[in-house]
């Protein structure tokens, strides 16, 4: 593991955001759902994320979520991702959500 400095941190704009929306993502290489998400100041924007094994696509609007948005664009088959949806693997492997447990305003900084 490599140590960082606290200003490297610093950089790291990991903000909490609102889902809005949910979609499959068919073109995707593994199974996807693009995601809305509405970060406050930092505007709505849009990403993939391989979490179809733990969420369904009913149960994701409304929660909370972290994400890092000062990534560049990355294309993703057809799709431009804004940020990075940032979450942990479980046992399998499968993506658990990086989410946030009580309301926090929407584009609140990781501290």
């Amino acid at each position: 593991m490599e140590l960082i400095t606290w200003n490297d941190f610093e950089k790291v704009e990991l903000r909490a955001g609102t889902i809005l929306e949910a979609a499959y993502f068919p073109e995707a290489r593994k199974p996807a759902y693009k995601l809305k998400v509405d970060f406050g100041e930092f505007g709505i924007k849009w990403s993939s994320a391989q979490i179809t094994k733990h969420y369904t696509l009913e149960e994701l609007p409304g929660k909370q979520i972290a994400g890092v948005i000062n990534f560049p664009k990355k294309q993703i088959a057809n799709f431009m991702s804004e940020f990075l949806v940032t979450g942990f693997a479980d046992e399998n492997g499968d993506i658990v959500l990086t989410s946030i447990d009580k309301p926090v305003p929407n584009g609140s900084k990781l501290i």
